[in-house]
């Protein structure tokens, strides 16, 4: 337990993390604009819980992997930390995402031929750690899902709850402050489904984290302190849970 928290707690700070302001995201076919995200801006506090609803094609992924730093958007401005990553370059957005973002998808993408400790792992094959320290880090993040012992399992030794927690682990083994989660539950059983959704919550009160989360489902969204609904490229409200 002392390892555990000592490797990933943080101090809770207040402040504001995320500012996006007046963005916008097109993407093109051939010579055709397709408009996908207009005029937004928000502040997304340090800490929060935000869920992101909406139909489909309303742009919650699109600006979900903006914040993430895996899109750059058409205009507007993205800070995170005070950081404009929307100045940066690729190479300088890949080095920031991995020391900032932890990624939470819907399908877990574990490799299928390495067990989940080597999995949860693979983020800090990109480090200077050593093997020993990689592994130890790997295993406390395992330990924080509740799966150290599940640490010698391959994935398809696994149930998808579990496969999802591998994945939440592989996400905050490098202990970053903001995760980012794309339908996290969608491919889960409601039983499971709150399971996970309850491991977010605890990340998020006990060590710190600040979570986007996108979601079609009203019973995700409640695990949430907030929620910000998009129509069509807008923001057309929020409700606080």
């Amino acid at each position: 337990m002392a390892d555990r928290w000592s490797l990933f707690r943080r101090s809770i700070v207040t402040g504001t993390l995320i500012e996006i302001e007046t963005l916008a995201k097109d993407y093109y076919r051939g010579k055709v604009v397709i408009p996908v995200l207009s005029d937004i801006s928000l502040q997304i506090e340090q800490g929060d819980f935000l869920a992101l609803m909406g139909p489909s094609g309303s742009g919650k992924t699109t600006l979900l992997n903006l914040i993430g730093g895996l899109d750059t958007p058409t205009l507007g401005s993205i800070s995170v930390g005070g950081e404009r990553i929307d100045k940066l370059g690729q190479g300088q957005l890949a080095t920031w995402r991995s020391r900032n973002v932890g990624f939470v998808f819907q399908f877990y993408n574990l490799l299928p031929v390495l067990s989940a400790e080597k999995n949860v792992e693979l983020p800090l094959l990109l480090t200077n750690l050593s093997r020993r320290e990689r592994k130890k880090r790997a295993l406390a993040a395992l330990a924080v899902v509740g799966l150290q012992d599940r640490a010698s399992h391959r994935p398809t030794e696994l149930s998808g709850g579990q496969e999802q927690r591998v994945a939440i682990a592989r996400a905050i083994v490098s202990d970053p402050g903001l995760l980012v989660c794309d339908e996290p539950t969608g491919d889960l059983d409601r039983t499971t489904a709150d399971e996970i959704l309850e491991l977010l919550q605890l990340l998020n009160r006990d060590y710190g984290k600040t979570i986007v989360m996108v979601t079609h489902d009203p019973k995700a969204a409640d695990h949430a302190n907030h929620c910000l609904y998009l129509d069509k490229g807008s923001l057309t409200g929020s409700q606080a849970l």
